[in-house]
């Protein structure tokens, strides 16, 4: 009866949620894929891509350089762009760096210089909605910022904040110690090195009502469809809902734990709509990296029984704040393994740029290398591999608009295979994906989802098979490369695979013979695939 109830209220704070008029509500975002900037990293207003960077300072990246440069974004078929936060930071160089990133507040009402100006900031968007894109922008309500010389407790002048001017707005100093003690982790402060982050008192209504009114005037002044809220966890529970409500358009809220209830709450108690999808972010890493396939499932199959909507969650491999993903896993197929999952998992696909440029910096800010150093290259193959599978999504959308909400099922899960159909019959994608890497074997995979005798295109290949009467198709493995399959009718005059050959096995890489039995795969994925069948 607690679980009937608790999930009804839920339901409503959804629905509450979905119905937003203000601006892009969560139904409309669940179409969407979104490409993360970090303005300050992305393009400079001049083009300039030789120009030195020290990481710890501003590379000056700006809202006009990331207009000239939005080609390059939606080549790959994204439909939305995250940008880091807009507003004033301070301007001190700390024993931490510089203010590049955004995310040390000092002024709400106004803009960030370095970044532009007010034209430009709505320019970008303008531009944006041109293309049919929606436009995300990351905002800090946890805490202002003040640099300090580590003397504690931090001497921030208070007065100097825009619109919490008053110390009576913030939390009394304390720091974060206890990450399990929610009293702990939402009231005293983050990370009290070189620069202060005063925690703002969200629990105060008069801080609930300034923070309201700012969010709903930066939303209605810059036409922004969605909202991220960073440090959603360390904020006051019964602040978040009113926050949304008052921005009137969806929002992430970053909840940065790999455990199931912990983030899952955010959605069952109808305190966010939709967050990062940490949940399965920490399997991605460990599945291709000598983990097993199940990790993965199991990850997934838990967020599908603790959370009230994984498809309005946002799954992604790489982030701003955690190493890329080819720091720890150079191979280039297992990262085309990872965007394959985070582009076409239930949920809305995230991808930090430099991601498509396979970066590889480890701890900030190594991992926010400036992005005009890869040239914008539109040949990388993660660049063509995104495009490709973008572009397949889109289309699927667009013959189905309920492929958003229908969660994947799972056909085949064993230590090194993840194969999942997505979509309704008619414009479902069945995508495979591995952990073998590169120099994984040539073998024969036997893949349902697909009624007898349809005609199918593996779309990374541009192959095509004949389902048997099962509906199984023959997946040709090899080099660790994930697979991608469609059916063929779906694709007509939609320039996807305009030209097309006959699947067929793939020649060994090690000289060893194909392996067309199962018996090189175990017995799992006979049994998943049987099931399937049955």
């Amino acid at each position: 009866m607690v679980k009937t109830h608790s999930f009804t209220l839920a339901a409503a704070a959804l629905a509450g949620f979905a119905s937003l008029t203000h601006g892009a509500s969560l139904e409309d975002w669940r179409s969407r894929s979104i490409y993360q900037v970090m303005v300050d990293r992305f393009a400079r207003t001049d083009g300039s891509t030789d120009a030195a960077c020290v990481l710890y300072e501003w590379c000056n990246g700006t809202w006009a350089g990331l207009i000239n440069n939005l080609d390059y974004i939606q080549g790959m078929g994204f439909t939305a762009i995250q940008i880091s936060p807009v507003v004033k930071n301070m301007e001190q160089n700390t024993a931490v760096g510089e203010a590049y990133h955004g995310y040390w507040t000092v002024d709400d009402y106004a803009v960030n210089e370095h970044f532009g100006t007010v034209d430009e900031l709505k320019q970008l968007a303008d531009e944006l909605h041109k293309r049919d894109m929606y436009f995300m922008v990351d905002v800090v309500v946890n805490n202002f910022a003040a640099a300090f010389n580590n003397t504690l407790p931090p001497p921030v002048d208070y007065s100097k904040f825009n619109p919490l001017n008053n110390e009576k707005y913030f939390h009394k100093y304390c720091n974060v110690t206890e990450w399990d003690n929610p009293t702990n982790y939402q009231d005293c402060w983050l990370y009290p090195y070189g620069v202060a982050l005063a925690d703002v008192d969200t629990e105060s209504a008069e801080v609930v009502t300034m923070l309201g009114d700012w969010v709903k005037e930066l939303v209605s002044n810059y036409s922004i469809d969605g909202i991220r809220i960073d440090a959603a966890k360390h904020v006051d529970d019964a602040f978040l809902p009113q926050f949304v409500e008052a921005a009137g358009v969806f929002a992430m809220g970053e909840v940065l734990t790999g455990v199931t209830d912990d983030m899952c709450r955010y959605q069952t108690k109808g305190l966010l709509p939709g967050m990062p999808n940490y949940l399965e972010y920490y399997p991605l890493q460990t599945v291709f990296n000598g983990h097993s396939m199940w990790e993965l499932a199991t990850a997934r199959s838990n967020a599908q029984a603790g959370c009230n909507d994984t498809t309005v969650l946002g799954t992604f491999a790489e982030n701003h704040d955690v190493p890329r993903f080819a720091a720890a896993i150079e191979d280039m197929a297992l990262a085309k393994n990872a965007m394959t999952y985070v582009l076409l998992n239930d949920g809305i696909p995230t991808v930090y740029q430099g991601q498509e440029q396979h970066f590889s910096g480890n701890s900030t800010p190594f991992n926010r290398e400036p992005v005009w150093s890869s040239k914008y290259d539109t040949t990388a193959p993660l660049y063509n591999l995104t495009a490709q599978i973008n572009t397949l999504r889109n289309l699927a959308i667009k013959l189905s608009p309920d492929y958003v909400t229908t969660v994947a099922d799972q056909i085949l899960v064993d230590v090194n295979h993840l194969c999942l159909r997505k979509g309704k019959s008619g414009s479902q994608i069945v995508f495979c994906i591995n952990n073998q890497s590169s120099k994984g074997p040539s073998y024969e995979l036997p893949v349902g989802g697909f009624a007898a005798n349809d005609e199918v295109v593996e779309i990374l290949t541009c192959t095509t098979s004949t389902a048997s009467a099962g509906g199984n198709i023959t997946a040709y493995m090899g080099a660790g490369e994930p697979k991608v399959f469609f059916l063929a009718n779906a694709l007509n005059g939609t320039g996807i695979c305009p030209t097309t050959s006959v699947a067929k096995p793939i020649a060994s890489t090690n000289g060893a013979p194909i392996a067309a039995a199962l018996s090189s795969l175990g017995a799992a994925v006979v049994l998943a695939s049987m099931a399937f069948l049955l």
